[in-house]
């Protein structure tokens, strides 16, 4: 018997388009994660890049389930002693809301050269708009 292992070469990247309105974060964030990453497919390798291009719209139209909104926080480390900057999620929704989703989708990928380049086929916009409609980015539905 033999096993396949597919070579990033061969792949066929196609282009999905997820509208994020009235969808938790995670759920969103577990689906994109998914794609990027090539679970989807039968092929998939874990030590090769087999995912697809994914398209986040809608983002500030996301949820966040109980008290998540007041309670959670976004932290980032300038790496300077009292460099710590803390920001609610409430406050990141409104003006940041791209942030907060490719946060919770890099979290989800590998942590290492591989996951990085997943992260490049991430696209994640406020609104319903997009500059990738000569991609034809077929719709992915969560349920």
């Amino acid at each position: 018997m033999t096993t396949f292992f597919a070579k990033a070469q061969d792949q066929e990247r196609k282009w999905y388009i997820i509208d994020a309105a009235g969808i938790p974060l995670g759920r969103v964030a577990t689906e994109a994660a998914r794609i990027l990453r090539g679970k989807h497919k039968p092929t998939f390798t874990p030590n090769v890049d087999t995912g697809d291009h994914v398209i986040i719209i809608n983002a500030e139209k996301l949820i966040l389930t109980g008290n998540k909104l007041n309670a959670k926080l976004y932290r980032r480390h300038s790496g300077f002693p009292g460099g710590l900057k803390e920001i609610p999620y409430k406050k990141l929704m409104k003006t940041m809301p791209e942030r907060a989703m490719e946060h919770a989708v890099k979290g989800m990928l590998p942590h290492n050269r591989l996951g990085a380049q997943m992260y490049t086929k991430l696209k994640v916009y406020k609104g319903e708009s997009h500059p990738h409609q000569a991609q034809q980015p077929e719709v992915w539905t969560i349920q």
